[in-house]
């Protein structure tokens, strides 16, 4: 059976990333991301839809991620789809769809990101060459972390 996981997306981050560390050490963050979408109907009326997606990005890229961006920032990010469930505090199943980042293209203009230094740059771009699976993730105890965070919104 053939298979392929592969998503592309650019848009921009609705939040601040969420930079935070595994027992184990290991830093992830969360990047929320608008991607929107312009089409005409039928009638040739304009329509504007938005999709609102979470990309998890893990390691050195994380961190970068994080001192990089903020809200507002436009980024281009290649991964794949990745599923998890987990038990909430109140013994409901929980589950979510997210996009686990292999690179993400900081895509903004000069002088938009968190830290100084960035004006000299227009294009910024991180890899990852760390596999990562659901497992290691679970392992790590991050969907704890996120279980809280999902009761929280």
């Amino acid at each position: 059976m053939a298979s392929y996981n592969k998503v592309l997306l650019m848009g921009n981050l609705t939040k601040d990333p969420e930079l935070r560390y595994t027992p184990q050490g290991t830093a992830v963050v969360n990047l929320r991301l608008a991607v929107n979408r312009k089409y005409r109907t039928k009638e040739q009326e304009l329509k504007e839809e938005v999709c609102f997606i979470t990309a998890v990005v893990w390691n050195k890229q994380a961190e970068t991620c994080n001192q990089y961006l903020h809200k507002g920032s436009s980024v281009f990010v290649e991964g794949r789809l990745q599923s998890r469930s987990w038990e909430d505090n109140t013994g409901a199943k929980r589950s979510v769809i997210e996009v686990r980042a292999e690179r993400v293209q900081f895509m903004g203009a000069p002088g938009q990101g968190k830290a100084q230094g960035q004006a000299s740059q227009t294009h910024a771009e991180v890899l990852v060459n760390e596999p990562s699976s659901e497992s290691t993730w679970l392992a790590e105890g991050v969907d704890e972390t996120r279980s809280s965070e999902e009761e929280s919104n």
